[in-house]
């Protein structure tokens, strides 16, 4: 009781109220799907710009075949697949050079997210995306883009003591295999509700030397209830802070949470910062793909963004 009482108490970290101009974070924004859900982003597709880069989320025990279908789906559609590539769900380096051989030829993906995997005990002979991007599958079936996960509020599965070093190590590696191989690598983090730890690791991985583009994780507008039960289920930290402080507000219980005051944080450092590595935004639709793309489109009609990425 005491933790969830200090969680209502503490303050975010100079949080900016002035509004930002947060247009940039929105052009060019990317959204994921599940392949049970792609349909309802089809139908509503009004909301998403051409060209607009859709992940697919590998859930554990989805059939390659669904995931494949999905990216096509996607490409016809005029939208740029990104699926999931968890390294503790692919078997062996067969299986991992079918799956990507059949992105290619059957869906015409060119780009992947490649994660750890959200296990506790990998299926076959990988544990980590270092693993799965030094086979050269990616490169040799002509993959030219490749993502990372980031995690600005820490990995206990990555540090288990608590630290960065870890991850920082693995993010250097990541960015030397981008230079030394000409793929493009950006790294796209875990959501997010308070913009300040966000800001602070971006900070620290420049002051580290890592230069890779970050795609900031952004949780589409939802009800408050979903979203402490998936900050609970993710291991979201301090950020999750914000919540408790709207959950003790009656006058916001009950409205549904929006980003655009994460976002206003981050569009003010990037104003004050103008070599920051924060690059765009990406959704997860913890509230529904309806709601992500309902929110997108009334902001890009009202701020004018063009219809590309």
């Amino acid at each position: 009781m005491k933790i969830i009482k200090s969680l209502f108490e503490r303050k975010s970290a100079a949080e900016p109220t002035a509004p930002a101009d947060i247009s940039g974070l929105l052009n060019g924004f990317s959204v994921e799907v599940l392949p049970k859900t792609v349909g309802r982003l089809l139908e509503r597709s009004e909301g998403l710009p051409a060209r607009s880069r859709v992940y697919i989320a590998y859930i554990q025990g989805t059939d390659i075949v669904d995931m494949v279908s999905t990216a096509r789906r996607l490409t016809d559609a005029g939208f740029e697949p990104m699926p999931h590539i968890p390294a503790r769900l692919v078997k062996d380096r067969q299986t991992l050079s079918d799956w990507v051989a059949r992105y290619k030829n059957e869906a015409g993906v060119h780009q992947a997210l490649v994660i750890g995997g959200g296990v506790d005990h990998p299926v076959g002979e990988f544990s980590s995306s270092i693993e799965l991007m030094a086979t050269g599958v990616f490169q040799k079936a002509g993959f030219d883009r490749l993502h990372v996960a980031g995690h600005p509020e820490g990995n206990r599965d990555i540090d288990p003591d608590g630290t960065d070093k870890n991850t920082l190590a693995a993010l250097r590696w990541k960015q030397e295999f981008s230079e030394q191989t000409g793929v493009d690598m950006a790294i796209v983090t875990q959501f997010s509700f308070d913009s300040q730890p966000v800001i602070e690791w971006a900070q620290r991985l420049s002051a580290e030397g890592i230069r890779l583009p970050i795609h900031i994780g952004v949780p589409g507008p939802a009800k408050l209830q979903t979203l402490i039960r998936y900050a609970l289920h993710c291991g979201i930290g301090p950020s999750i802070r914000v919540l408790h402080r709207r959950a003790a507000d009656v006058t916001r219980m009950m409205l549904p949470f929006t980003p655009e005051e994460f976002l206003n944080g981050i569009a003010h450092h990037k104003a004050a910062n103008p070599g920051s590595k924060i690059a765009v935004s990406h959704f997860f639709p913890l509230g529904g793909i309806d709601k992500v793309l309902e929110w997108n489109a009334r902001f890009t009609r009202e701020v004018g963004l063009p219809d590309v990425c």
